[in-house]
């Protein structure tokens, strides 16, 4: 009997994606095999069966999907924080400017998380100048860490002190056109004078938090980058009473699409301005009305 012979079939297959450091053919090739099985012929000649060719296509669909995968974790991704919004108001002022121009500016508002530690807030350089006897701006605030400047604009010696609460200190009698700094190192509310002209007053409000902020003239303030959640509303306004403040401060909770609170309203009924003393404790003498120095 004469033993069959084979017939080999023509086929086409295309080529898989090649593997780093060989180069693909673009066209297909023409490969004769027997009647019944699968081949393929790479470039070089080689023949590779239909399980090759499928371990090459998931290795080049690998590598693609890893690559935008990486790709992903550089590419910048939109932020979760939101904003705080409100407006404030004073009430009961004996203050002309509050009375007559509605200026609602110097109070201090800031938010601490509840049940979380406050990230580290980056340390800020403020300046409060002391220009015409006076102290600009009235109120700063800084994060702990942070530094206030005070030159002095005056064509006469200056000197800037604290011994309240806060953090005590003391810049001796510095001359026009220099300045000294202080960095606030702890929390708190501090009042600063001048040692020479007793009506120099201002406020320096040092917190530990990031999510702060001090009222323009308007009124109308924003923090801005505050991730969503829980947070304790804290007020200051030095005209205004520990106690009405303390009933204005509340729990918040903060969404995705931001707050915006409804209208503060700080009174300053049963607000007495008082004399302070001179940094060594002793009262100012009388020198219209701005004490010692001839100024």
């Amino acid at each position: 009997m004469k033993t069959p012979s084979r017939v080999r079939v023509p086929i086409f297959v295309r080529h898989a994606p090649a593997l780093p450091g060989e180069r693909s053919s673009p066209a297909p090739t023409r490969v004769s095999s027997p009647a019944g099985r699968s081949a393929c012929a790479t470039p070089g000649g080689k023949s590779q069966d239909a399980a090759s060719v499928h371990r090459r296509r998931f290795y080049s669909d690998f590598c693609i999907l890893t690559s935008v995968f990486l790709l992903s974790l550089l590419l910048p991704h939109p932020s979760c924080a939101a904003e705080l919004r409100g407006q404030v108001e004073l009430t009961n002022s004996k203050d002309p400017a509050v009375r007559r121009d509605r200026d609602y500016a110097g109070v201090i508002i800031w938010l601490a998380p509840v049940g979380r530690p406050a990230p580290l807030p980056t340390p800020k350089h403020a300046e409060m100048k002391q220009q015409d006897k006076t102290f600009k701006p009235h109120v700063v605030a800084v994060p702990v860490g942070g530094t206030v400047d005070f030159p002095n604009l005056d064509p006469f010696f200056h000197n800037a002190f604290s011994n309240f609460a806060g953090q005590p200190f003391d810049l001796p009698l510095y001359p026009p056109g220099t300045t000294r700094s202080v960095t606030f190192r702890r929390p708190g509310i501090v009042r600063v004078f001048c040692n020479i002209h007793s009506l120099m007053s201002a406020v320096i409000a040092v917190v530990d938090t990031p999510w702060y902020v001090v009222t323009p003239t308007s009124g109308q303030f924003r923090i801005d980058d505050i991730p969503p959640g829980e947070y304790q509303l804290h007020i200051f306004h030095e005209h205004a009473l520990p106690e009405n403040l303390q009933f204005l401060e509340r729990a918040i909770a903060v969404p995705d699409g931001g707050l915006t609170l409804p209208l503060i309203s700080i009174s300053e009924t049963g607000y007495i301005p008082a004399p302070h003393p001179d940094k060594h404790g002793k009262a100012y003498p009388p020198q219209n009305g701005y004490g010692t120095g001839g100024h």
